[in-house]
């Protein structure tokens, strides 16, 4: 029987990165190589981001829809009294209690500074730049990554691909760029 894939709590700067969202959300998608976790408040830090970023309504909302319809087990919400008792960044408390009530063992952010390690040891939870991530994976699952960039890849083409993953992906982009290269 093969193994459980990770649970990984994704938090609204990933989500809110289209890039880095539509791969890690790939990852989820079968076969599963994670499963995607999140709660209501960090969706509506998702709305606000692309708000912020001038999304139209029409298309933040349809992404909220996908999104929740996609991976309907995915949300979970932590209780007031958890969230209260946490030490991370007050602002990013939210989604430590979603970690640990979704029982995930790791929280992919880019803000790694409001996740400092004495407050995620006692839950047994890491927090992850997506880079680290996502490049940590590829190792583990070459091909099965290759795949889903590649699907990736059908809307804009290879090259395309890769420079919108250098952005914010750079190290996994380097990892990667031979095999999209054949």
């Amino acid at each position: 029987m093969p193994a459980r894939p990770p649970i990984v709590v994704l938090d609204a700067c990933v989500l809110a990165n289209q890039t880095v969202a539509d791969l890690l959300l790939r990852l989820a998608e079968d076969p599963p190589l994670i499963l995607p976790r999140w709660s209501e408040e960090i969706l509506s830090e998702v709305r606000r981001t692309h708000r912020k970023l001038a999304w139209p309504d029409a298309l933040a909302e349809s992404w909220q829809e996908d999104v929740t319809a996609c991976f309907p087990e995915a949300s979970f919400t932590a209780p007031a009294k958890l969230i209260a008792r946490l030490r991370n960044q007050a602002k990013d408390r939210h989604v430590l209690g979603t970690a640990i009530v979704s029982e995930a063992g790791a929280i992919v952010t880019f803000n790694l500074r409001d996740f400092p390690t004495p407050a995620l040891v006692p839950w047994g939870i890491q927090a992850k730049h997506p880079d680290a991530f996502v490049l940590e994976f590829t190792r583990r699952h070459p091909a099965e990554i290759v795949a889903k960039v590649e699907h990736m890849a059908r809307r804009h083409g290879p090259v395309k691909t890769l420079e919108k993953l250098r952005r914010d992906l750079p190290k996994f982009a380097h990892a990667l760029g031979p095999s999209m290269n054949r």
